[in-house]
């Protein structure tokens, strides 16, 4: 999931290999959140959809989430699904429409994407690539070629990427990039 409106078109991307059925996932929501504060627009977070066999709904809940991008609610749908993450394990794809329609999003459009699969190439593209690129789990970030994983620990990870950030930041911003 992607918003590639012109006004982003100069920020640093952070890409986030996601799945929406991970708990950790869920826990690395105050990093991105406290990123988004410290950055604003100058770090474009970019959803990338890795949804793991172990999850039997994740792959739907990727496809979900780029129903919401569509609708333009992409992050705080996602947020919402995570939120209720150890509840969709049981109530499956209504708890992803039920979720839109709670947003104020076209909660008959969404059934109708998880049911004719409108957005399975973009998730399925997404994790083709996370493989390509040696996403084994979630959360892994990848900001400026580097891919650091999450999935494991999440201890010390924003501060690399702050780090990371702010080198590649003021390389741009100075004209050494």
């Amino acid at each position: 999931m992607s918003d590639t409106s012109p006004a982003r078109t100069e920020a640093l991307v952070l890409d986030v290999w996601c799945e929406l059925q991970c708990p950790d996932c869920l826990a690395a929501l105050d990093d991105l959140r406290a990123l988004r504060a410290r950055y604003g627009d100058r770090l474009e977070l970019r959803l990338r959809h890795f949804p793991l066999e172990k999850h039997k709904h994740s792959f739907a809940a990727a496809q979900a989430a780029e129903e919401a991008l569509e609708q333009g609610n992409g992050w705080p749908y996602t947020e919402a699904v995570l939120a209720r993450v150890a509840e969709l394990d049981a109530a499956g794809e209504p708890l992803l429409v039920e979720i839109a329609r709670e947003l104020g999003l076209d909660a008959e459009e969404f059934d109708t994407a998880l049911i004719d699969g409108r957005h399975i190439l973009v998730v399925d593209a997404d994790q083709a690539e996370g493989k390509a690129i040696g996403v084994t789990g979630t959360p892994t970030y990848v900001i400026g070629g580097e891919r650091l994983d999450g999935g494991k620990s999440q201890e010390g990870l924003r501060a690399r990427i702050e780090e990371i950030a702010d080198r590649l930041l003021a390389e741009r911003d100075g004209g050494a990039a």
